[in-house]
């Protein structure tokens, strides 16, 4: 068994052959989205951050909306740019959501991506400390987001406070029991999904990967994964981590299939630059028949490896069509693979 979400971006676009033409479409056909994934029978409706962009930024709204409409889903990010965020108002944002939906996030962050802006981060207030880069801040963000998810306290409470108080150092509130264990990091190499795995932070692996090697996309994340888990043995955690690669998969079943995707059949992966000169793989996609996809997908190292597949869905093409997307991966191709 393989848990099966869908990932979103949440593009919207003012274009005649867009269905999501405003930001006011991509949040509210995201709730749609999951609620439908979710009657499919799905595991996870997660979506992706950017800043400056006509793209999902707050995520915390949607999230706790997607809770208060659903029962059952995983509820997710993928991923969250901790250069951004303030790790105490981000653990008050996060607990809500997390009590709204009954306990169901799945926090995906990272040290961030390339964004719109140059140095967006110091448009909300960060700057790196002294001789540190901006990665340096995003995994300090994110040991200090740790720390207060645990539900320690930590403040010096007032002595003439406004409202009574309970006794010792007071915590961020409200506090989500069990969220800490549920917090996932965006991994682009070894060596930070070894660094999350110390830290006991689930691992989340995208399409995209620094190469470290030169092998295929899913070789590399398949190595990846099994650092992870090695470091995570070493470090003495108790609990079992949880593993999450995403995908590009469409199955062909029907006209539509085949005239918005018929042409990715023979995709490869494609290699380019992050980071100025920093070498990148991009994973191919998938698009095919069914039987194929099923035979494609289990030669996939990492997909194989992982516990959970994110299916990235293109968001624009309208709730209805996404949920085709889908439906056709749940009943086409997960059986045949052992996943449902």
């Amino acid at each position: 068994m393989k848990k099966i979400g869908f990932l979103s971006f949440g593009h919207w676009t003012p274009s005649p052959h867009s269905q999501t033409r405003s930001a006011s479409d991509a949040l509210l056909q995201a709730i749609d989205l999951a609620v439908a994934a979710e009657e499919l029978g799905a595991d996870g409706a997660y979506f992706r951050v950017h800043h400056f962009a006509r793209q999902y930024a707050s995520p915390f709204p949607l999230l706790a909306a997607i809770g208060a409409r659903t029962s059952r889903i995983e509820i997710g990010t993928g991923v969250i740019d901790m250069r951004y965020e303030n790790p105490l108002y981000m653990a008050e944002d996060a607990g809500a959501a997390d009590l709204i939906s009954g306990g169901r996030l799945q926090l995906g962050i990272s040290r961030g991506s390339p964004e719109q802006v140059i140095d967006g981060w110091r448009h909300f207030g960060h700057l790196p400390a002294e001789g540190a880069t901006d990665a340096d801040m995003a995994r300090a963000h994110t040991e200090r987001l740790l720390e207060v998810l645990t539900g320690e306290g930590f403040a010096q409470p007032d002595p003439n406070p406004m409202f009574s108080n309970p006794p010792g150092l007071l915590r961020i509130e409200p506090h989500s029991e069990g969220l800490r264990d549920r917090i996932w990091w965006g991994s682009g190499s070894n060596s930070t999904a070894a660094w999350a795995a110390r830290l006991g932070m689930n691992l989340q692996s995208s399409t995209l990967k620094y190469d470290e090697s030169g092998e295929p996309l899913h070789v590399q994340q398949r190595k990846q994964i099994e650092a992870y888990r090695e470091a995570w043995r070493e470090a003495g955690h108790t609990r079992e981590p949880r593993v999450s690669v995403s995908r590009s998969v469409f199955a062909l079943v029907d006209d539509r299939d085949r005239a918005y995707f018929g042409r990715e059949g023979n995709s490869k992966d494609q290699v380019g630059y992050i980071d100025g000169d920093a070498r990148a793989i991009f994973g191919r996609s998938y698009a095919a028949e069914p039987d194929v996809l099923v035979k494609q997908l289990a030669e996939d190292e990492a997909v194989a490896a992982a516990d959970t597949l994110l299916l990235t869905v293109p968001n624009q093409l309208g709730v209805a069509y996404n949920a085709h997307v889908i439906e056709s991966i749940l009943t086409h191709v997960a059986p045949g693979l052992g996943w449902r």
